[in-house]
């Protein structure tokens, strides 16, 4: 007696055609882009600290300490089970404005020239703006989500989850630190426009905010000297854009091929602070163009990456999350070549997987660890065509 398959149509069966199994799938090409950049900033971090501190190794053991700790976290959260994590989620937004507070209190944060952004812990710093950005983008991620069938309302789409992004951007700002408060500020507006959120409820709010961010400016004289300073690069070098002129004129001494390694003399005399936030000018001052090209070209294949995987997500709040893990880790970059290349004005921050500094380093490995947890955890793409038959493929 034939089975019921051999008696059914041969042309609704499926075509199952071969899959690349060899083929990285993005999280390993944002992984193996991240292993790079690492690897780069070590070396170049090395060679430009071995002559100006206290031992040859001492900036880039600290820093080898900082990346071992990074892969903890990202394993860590690669781990994680992210709808366990959401059940947790009041806890998480209670800990990171605490944290962000707490920074505040005079005596228990940390002051560096004026500005209020670390606390310590032992002989550890920790900067808390850090772990801000991270919760805020877990919390309204999981808001928008749970609440997406009000999302063209006034209170419940717009003004409960901008309260969020407010309250995180507004601590950072009072620290002061504008540029990161300007970073989750954009970050999370862009969150709320992947999610719905009306045309008019974000325009209103892109006039108030960059009205509040000139008149913070305006009101605090070093920022507002530090900006118009940018204007005129060139008459200011000796004063608001000694850092920046001098980086200018890094690149324009490595040009095409570089110096080599070691043979910088900007970090060593003149370049202050350049294994944190100007460390990209030491890659084109000692590297030379093709390798600065290459560090941009890195987190142009990270984004791209980024895009391809949330194809793949099975809900709005993996999407959001994954939407603004991708943004940080982006717009960070965007903001630091930008600032080290005379686009932006100067703002201390630094740049991904790159600079020295732990705490960027821990927010870095955690962004990481979600782009592989999601990986993990989604099977197929969400949006994927479905598949033809056969007879189809021959009516077409």
């Amino acid at each position: 007696m034939a089975s019921p398959s051999s008696t059914s149509d041969p042309f609704s069966s499926e075509i199952r055609f071969p899959r690349p199994h060899l083929a990285p799938t993005p999280a390993a090409v944002i992984v193996l882009c991240a292993i790079a950049l690492t690897i780069l900033g070590l070396t170049v971090l090395f060679s430009a600290t071995a002559t100006v501190s206290k031992t040859p190794f001492f900036y880039l053991t600290k820093q080898l300490i900082g990346v071992g700790l990074a892969v903890v976290v990202g394993f860590v959260v690669s781990r994680i089970d992210l709808e366990w994590a959401r059940g947790h989620v009041k806890l998480i937004a209670i800990g990171a404005l605490a944290l962000l507070v707490l920074v505040l209190v005079p005596h228990i944060g940390i002051s560096v020239n004026g500005s209020r952004r670390w606390l310590g812990l032992g002989p550890v710093r920790l900067q808390v703006s850090e772990i801000g950005k991270i919760a805020m983008v877990f919390c309204l991620a999981h808001y928008l989500a749970i609440n997406q069938v009000f999302i063209g309302r006034f209170k419940r789409g717009f003004l409960i989850p901008m309260v969020i992004v407010v309250c995180t951007g507004g601590l950072v700002a009072k620290e002061p630190d504008l540029g990161t408060a300007a970073l989750i500020m954009a970050v999370g507006v862009l969150m709320l426009f992947l999610a719905g959120v009306r045309w008019r409820y974000l325009f209103a709010a892109l006039i108030a905010g960059a009205g509040a961010f000139s008149l913070m400016v305006y009101l605090m004289p070093n920022r507002l000297t530090r900006f118009t300073a940018f204007l005129d690069v060139e008459g200011n070098k000796q004063d608001g854009t000694y850092q920046l002129y001098q980086s200018l004129a890094a690149f324009a001494v490595g040009g095409v091929n570089g110096a080599g390694l070691g043979q910088g003399l900007q970090q060593q005399h003149y370049l202050p602070e350049a294994h944190t936030d100007f460390i990209f000018s030491v890659v084109g001052e000692e590297l030379g163009l093709y390798f600065t090209i290459g560090v941009v070209a890195l987190f142009i294949v990270i984004f791209i990456a980024g895009i391809v995987h949330l194809r793949r997500a099975p809900n709005l709040f993996q999407f959001l999350l994954v939407s603004g893990a991708l943004l940080l880790l982006s717009m960070q970059a965007i903001i630091n070549l930008g600032v080290v290349t005379g686009v932006l004005p100067t703002k201390g921050m630094s740049l991904p997987f790159v600079s020295a500094g732990l705490s960027n380093l821990l927010l870095m490995g955690a962004i990481v660890g979600i782009f592989v947890n999601t990986q993990r955890a989604w099977s197929r793409p969400a949006l994927s065509p479905r598949r033809r038959t056969l007879r189809e493929v021959v009516q077409t």
